[in-house]
């Protein structure tokens, strides 16, 4: 029941690789005085709190000694539209692929590369999640979140959620802001990006010319499924690793041993690599230990095939961290938060 605490409840079903540990509490909270409700008995009882949406970009390791908070808040909203620019609004526990197609519904473009990408909208900044080219800085317009350490609402310019890869300030202070709602800037004019990724030869291949907004959600939908495993049906919190950035010396170094390295240039002179790919020329693509592996078709994915247990997917991390490393003097980072 909403705004009550439930005991010793297994997280399996609230995690995206159906890890089975216990929450000693556990509450979904559906609006901005549940949250506070929440928060307030949490200081009152001297209990921690574990805020999540989805459960994506969660690797859990252990029973959770803390209140399990779970943003269950619904509801999306157009705030303006001056024929062009359209800015929506989200709360926070909107699940993330059903609010990009809400929008493409609504013949708005700008989340389409965002496609499929599990997990809620309120957890989409704090990762800056990105895909094919699009990341969310590019379409964000603002968010309100709860200072826990004062209890004050503050509203969140661009500027003043320092986005960078998979990171933002919301990462980088941990259990301080909780985002409560998320607005876009979106378009009635798609400006297609289909450079990243093979999804300009998709719709060539589909016979597409001037696609839509929806034929770019399609196409990626195609391609993300055709590459990535659906964790209902297979453990996994999509890409595990984030793609590291280099010195370009050390890029030029790894090419002249693998000359195929998959490596792109950045702006500030510094090279990203395909983490996937070096962990693929390590030769860990498919590889398993007992439930925990790396998945047959995309060496980015952690998968459990079914009983594995957050401290063996870890484990198994780490040796392929240590591993790409040793060969290549490269230094992977986890994307999931550890807990």
């Amino acid at each position: 029941m909403s705004g009550q605490w439930q005991e010793q409840v297994s997280l399996k079903p609230y995690n995206t690789f159906g890890i089975d540990v216990a929450a000693r509490y556990f509450t979904d909270v559906h609006n901005d005085v549940e949250v506070r409700q929440a928060l307030a008995d949490a200081k009152h009882r001297q209990v921690p709190v574990l805020v999540i949406g989805g459960g994506s970009n969660l690797l859990l390791t252990a029973d959770v000694q803390a209140l399990v908070m779970r943003m269950a808040s619904r509801g999306v909203r157009i705030l303006a539209d001056d024929g062009q620019r359209v800015i929506v609004e989200a709360e926070a526990g909107e699940p993330w692929h059903p609010f990009v197609q809400w929008s493409l519904a609504q013949g708005l473009a700008g989340l389409e590369n965002l496609s499929l990408i599990p997990g809620t909208v309120g957890a989409a900044p704090m990762q800056n999640i990105g895909a094919y080219g699009v990341e969310i800085k590019d379409v964000f317009a603002g968010l309100t979140a709860l200072d826990r350490q004062t209890g004050e609402l503050r509203e969140f310019t661009l500027e003043e959620c320092q986005f960078a890869y998979r990171d933002s300030v919301f990462k980088q202070h941990p259990g301080r802001w909780l985002i409560l709602r998320v607005r876009f800037a979106l378009s009635h004019v798609m400006q297609a990006h289909l450079d990243y990724g093979p999804v300009r030869q998709r719709l060539s291949e589909q016979g597409i010319g001037q696609p839509t907004a929806q034929n770019v959600s399609d196409a990626i939908c195609s391609i993300r499924r055709e590459k990535l495993p659906d964790p209902v049906e297979l453990g996994n919190a999509g890409s595990f690793f984030k793609n590291p950035v280099v010195a370009a010396v050390l890029a030029d170094r790894i090419r002249l041993q693998y000359p195929g390295l998959v490596a792109y240039p950045q702006a500030d002179g510094q090279v990203k690599l395909a983490a996937g790919w070096l962990i693929e020329q390590a030769g860990w693509k498919g590889h398993r230990e007992g439930d925990a592996g790396v998945h047959r078709l995309q060496s980015l994915v952690l998968v459990n095939y079914g009983q594995a247990s957050g401290l063996q997917l870890h484990q198994l991390a780490q040796k392929i961290q240590a591993d790409i490393l040793e060969r290549f003097d490269v230094r992977l980072e986890m994307e999931p938060n550890l807990y």
